[in-house]
């Protein structure tokens, strides 16, 4: 093997590792150098996507029963309280008590060994449920899956979905206990598979429907809304035509956003605890659905109940707007944030000719030579970039301080402030003040990494032939060790890919 094959093999080593995957850690651009297009390749088709486990990761149904159990816990000791509290207000309020102006009765003077406060609020002290397993989510994730790939794609492609299908806990408990489950059982299971299974997967998912209030929506002429009271609610629908297939410019119009909102009235969460049945699960209730045919792009859907949705939702799947789309956001997720339009267009055949494969999908985007440009023209968010320090140095911090660090930097963890999810364009993380609290996040990692480790091994080791001497003899001048790091996390080598 000439030195021109080598050192172009461990460059595409570099960019599978920096641009397609987690990041490298110690040894990994050797270890893949042979042949890492291969290599990158075989996690597409061998499907590997790290399940994140741990002892508080259950299935939405039961993260469900187990919030309503808790949240009837803190009715009742808030009620609980309520009372006690005014026990005490009376009893302070006693036969000697007088009246104050106001007509209020003023408690009589009580002895110091007398006086007490009222009771705490034991509702107050009683951890959050849905934010304890949130932090057992993230735990599985940036101290689990984000370190056992090789390169890491399938992971990589997990996190590019979970922002595609946005959901945010900011919505409220319902989401907030169910994010971690939504992206375990809707997204991860698919990632290589047909996009229209993901697609069903996701829109009838429990966490999706509570996040766009679809169990809200009835249908106007449906047997529950006799009193015309209730209505439609478009949320569900029109992020499914504008940001989860066809895309804003995919050629609907808003009488197809009414049409498709009226074919899945009555997708709901089964809730009832009266009345047996599926607690947390996806749930078609008949009585809330808006009877008859409805005709979305062209399409006439017959009234067959809850088959009339996801007929339309297949379609929607399998449009050539939809392939165009998705083609879109892969590339400029991967490769740049002015997609070429060859690329685009590329991808979005394999996606037609494939009928919606993922794994097809993504291969085209691989086999094209301009995924390969070694110039590392996009900044990372702040997820992957909190992904690569984690991942690259091996420091494993408590979850609660990734949380933080996350919000600091403007994303905060499954918590986007729209349906549209964060941005994957580099203009909207460089800003003076989302690069200096990189500088505060870089440091901060920094000094967390095991003194063990040479700043000028790490770049050395963890770029390879993408170091350049500038960010090299940065790290030489630098007085500590930590000071070092800082300087390698915050190097364009790493923050770019």
């Amino acid at each position: 093997m000439s030195n021109a094959t080598a050192n172009s093999r461990e460059v595409d080593a570099a960019l599978c590792l920096w641009r397609f995957g987690l990041g490298a850690r110690q040894g990994d651009i050797k270890a893949i150098a042979d042949d890492p297009r291969d290599l990158l390749r075989s996690e597409i088709t061998e499907h590997a996507v790290p399940v994140p486990a741990g002892p508080q990761l259950h299935s939405s149904a039961d993260l469900m029963v187990s919030l309503i159990a808790f949240n009837k816990q803190v009715k009742a000791e808030r009620e609980k309280t309520a009372v006690m509290a005014v026990s005490v207000d009376r009893a302070m309020a006693g036969p000697d008590s007088k009246m104050n102006m106001a007509g209020t009765a003023v408690a009589p003077t009580m002895p110091p060994a007398m006086q007490t406060d009222k009771p705490a609020d034991a509702a107050s002290k009683r951890p959050y449920l849905p934010q304890q397993i949130l932090l057992a989510e993230v735990d599985a994730r940036f101290n689990g899956t984000i370190r056992q790939p090789l390169i890491g794609f399938g992971e990589r492609l997990a996190m590019f979905w979970a922002n595609h299908f946005s959901v945010a806990i900011g919505k409220g408990g319902d989401v907030h206990v169910l994010a971690g489950a939504f992206e375990r059982e809707a997204i991860r299971p698919h990632i290589f598979g047909n996009f229209e299974d993901m697609l069903l997967a996701v829109e009838t998912h429990p966490a999706m429907l509570f996040f766009l209030d679809n169990q809200q929506s009835m249908g106007p002429n449906s047997p529950a809304n006799k009193n015309g009271k209730r209505g439609l609610n478009e949320n569900l629908a029109r992020e499914i035509m504008e940001l989860h297939t066809l895309g804003v410019d995919g050629g609907y119009n808003q009488a197809d956003v009414t049409e498709l909102a009226r074919i899945i009235t009555g997708w709901t969460v089964y809730r009832d605890e009266n009345k047996p049945g599926p607690v947390g699960r996806f749930s078609f209730n008949a009585n809330s659905h808006e009877p008859g045919d409805h005709a979305v792009m062209g399409i006439t859907y017959a009234d067959v109940g809850v088959e009339q949705g996801r007929r339309a939702l297949r379609d929607l799947a399998h449009h050539p707007s939809t392939a165009r789309h998705l083609a879109f956001k892969l590339v400029r997720h991967f490769v740049s944030d002015q997609p070429p339009a060859g690329l685009v267009t590329k991808i979005a055949a394999a996606y037609t000719k494939s009928h919606g494969d993922l794994a097809a999908t993504y291969l085209a985007m691989l086999d094209a030579e301009e995924a390969w440009d070694p110039a590392l023209k996009k900044l990372r968010p702040p997820l992957d970039f909190v992904t690569a320090m984690l991942r690259s140095s091996d420091i494993k911090p408590k979850p609660e301080q990734i949380v933080s660090v996350l919000k600091a930097l403007g994303q905060p963890f499954w918590d986007p402030s729209g349906p549209n999810g964060f941005s994957d364009v580099t203009d909207n993380w460089g800003s003076s003040e989302g690069l200096a609290t990189r500088i505060d996040a870089a440091s901060l990692f920094a000094h967390q990494v095991a003194g063990g480790i040479d700043p000028r091994d790490f770049v050395a080791d963890r770029f390879g032939p993408l170091l350049t001497r500038e960010t090299a003899q940065a790290v030489q001048r630098a007085e500590t060790k930590p000071q070092g790091l800082t300087i390698a996390f915050l190097s364009p080598e790493f923050q770019r890919r």
